[in-house]
C-alpha cells in the first residue's frame, strides 16, 4: 500500500512536471510570436511596450530573456498544478496529527477515487475504530462501576438483615424459643438470597470471561424443553400456573452446550413464574424459522405487561422493571443478562415483546447444516 501511494505521488508529480514543461513551451512560442508581431506592426517603437521589449532584448539578449521568462513560467505552472496534490498530502498529515493528539472525531474528505482517496478512507476507518474502542473502554469502566454498585447494594441488604437477626440471638434479645426460631428462619432465608446472588454473579462472570470454552453437543430442543417443563412442575403448581409445551413439527436440533442451554431456559421459565403468575399460564412454543436456518423458542406468559420503554433494557445486568430490588418483586437482576451472554456465545439472540394480552421472551439459535441428524443427548439434564 505504501509503495502504491508513493507511486501515485511520483506519477502525479511527473505529470505535473511534464504539463508544466509543455505549458512553458507553448506560452514561450506564443509570447515570441506576439513579440514579433508587436515589433512588426510598430517598427518605430512608439508604444511603451514595444520600446521596453526592444530595450530588454537589446540589453540582455533574446536568449537569456527566453530562459528567464521560461523558468518563471515553469515555476508558476508547476506550483499551480501540484498545489492540489500538496494540499491533499497536508490534509492527510494534519488529520493524522489530529488523531494522534486524541481528536478521534476528525474525518477526511473521501471523494477521491485514487490511492489518496483509499488512504483517506483508511484513516477515517482507523479513527472510527479507535473512537469505538475508546467508547467501549469507557462503557466497560462504567459497567464495572455499575457492577460494583449493584453487587454492593444487593449483597448489603440481605447481609444487614442476617447480621441484625443474628445479633438479636447473640444478645438474647428474644422472648422465647419460638421467636428465636423465627429469627433463625429469617436469617436462613436471607442467606439463601445471598447464595443465589453469589451463584448468579459467578455464573455471569464465568460466561462473560474471554475464551470461555463451550462443550457443544447436538440437542433436540423438543424433548429437552419438555423434560425441563416437567422438572418445573412443583414451582408452577405453587404459582398456580399451567405450562404447555408446543413442540416443533419434527426434530429441532441445535449444536450447543447443554448445561449452558439449560441455564438459559431455566432462567426464562423462572422469570415467567416470578412475573407472569397472574396470567395463570406459560406457553413454550418451538418452531423452525422458514426464512433462515434458526430455531425459535418463545416463552409466553399472560401476566402484567412490561412498559415498552423498558423492553430494550431487560437484558442489562442488574436491571429490573421494578426498581425496588426487593425479594418479593424479583431476583438478582442478573438472570436475563446471563441469558444474553450465553446466547451470544452460541451465536444466538434474545428479545422481548409485551402487550396487554401477552409477554413473550424469544430465543433464536442457529441451526447447523444437516440439522435433521439424531442428537447425541435429548434430555434437559442428568
Amino acid at each position: 500500500m505504501a509503495s502504491r501511494i508513493f507511486q501515485t505521488f511520483l506519477w502525479k508529480f511527473i505529470l505535473s512536471f511534464a504539463a508544466s514543461l509543455l505549458g512553458m513551451g507553448v506560452l514561450l512560442l506564443l509570447g515570441n510570436y506576439l513579440a514579433e508581431q508587436l515589433i512588426r506592426f510598430n517598427p518605430s517603437k512608439s508604444f511603451f511596450l514595444t520600446k521596453a521589449l526592444a530595450y530588454t532584448i537589446n540589453g540582455i539578449g533574446s536568449g537569456p530573456v527566453r530562459v528567464i521568462f521560461g523558468l518563471l513560467l515553469f515555476i508558476f505552472l508547476f506550483f499551480s498544478l501540484s498545489r492540489g496534490i500538496i494540499k491533499r498530502f497536508d490534509t492527510l498529515t494534519s488529520a493524522l496529527q489530529a488523531i494522534s493528539a486524541g481528536d478521534l472525531s476528525h474525518r477526511i474528505d473521501e471523494s477521491s477515487s485514487d490511492e489518496l482517496g483509499v488512504v483517506a478512507r483508511s484513516v477515517n476507518e482507523m479513527a472510527r475504530r479507535l473512537q469505538l474502542a475508546q467508547e467501549e473502554e469507557r462503557a466497560a469502566v462504567q459497567a464495572k462501576d455499575d457492577l460494583i454498585t449493584g453487587v454492593s447494594h444487593d449483597l448489603r441488604t440481605p447481609l444487614t438483615s442476617v447480621l441484625g437477626f443474628l445479633e438479636y440471638i447473640e444478645d438474647d434479645r428474644y422472648r422465647d424459643e419460638v421467636e428465636m426460631r423465627q429469627y433463625v428462619h429469617i436469617a436462613y432465608e436471607k442467606s439463601l438470597v445471598l447464595r443465589k446472588l453469589i451463584d448468579d454473579l459467578f455464573e455471569y462472570t464465568r460466561v462473560t470471561s474471554s475464551g470461555f470454552p463451550l462443550q457443544r453437543e447436538t440437542v433436540d430442543l423438543n424433548p429437552f424443553l419438555g423434560q425441563l417443563a416437567e422438572e418445573f412442575m412443583p414451582a408452577l403448581k405453587e404459582a398456580a400456573m399451567a405450562c404447555r409445551v408446543h413442540p416443533a413439527d419434527g426434530p429441532l436440533i441445535v449444536d450447543a452446550d447443554p448445561e449452558l442451554l439449560l441455564r438459559v431456559f431455566e432462567n426464562l421459565i423462572s422469570n415467567a413464574i416470578r412475573y407472569g403468575a397472574d396470567g395463570g399460564a406459560l406457553d413454550i412454543l418451538l418452531r423452525r424459522d422458514e426464512l433462515e436456518p434458526a430455531a425459535e423458542i418463545i416463552f409466553r406468559n399472560y401476566g402484567e405487561p412490561i412498559p415498552q420503554d423498558q423492553l430494550p433494557r431487560l437484558f442489562e445486568r442488574f436491571y429490573r422493571v421494578d426498581a425496588s430490588r426487593s425479594k418479593a418483586t424479583g431476583g438478582s437482576g442478573i438472570g436475563l443478562a446471563i441469558v444474553k451472554s450465553i446466547l451470544d456465545l452460541h451465536g444466538g439472540t434474545a428479545s422481548a415483546t409485551s402487550s396487554r394480552r401477552k409477554t413473550e421472551f424469544i430465543v433464536r439459535l442457529p441451526l447447523p447444516c444437516g440439522s435433521d441428524a439424531q442428537p447425541a443427548e435429548a434430555g434437559a439434564g442428568d
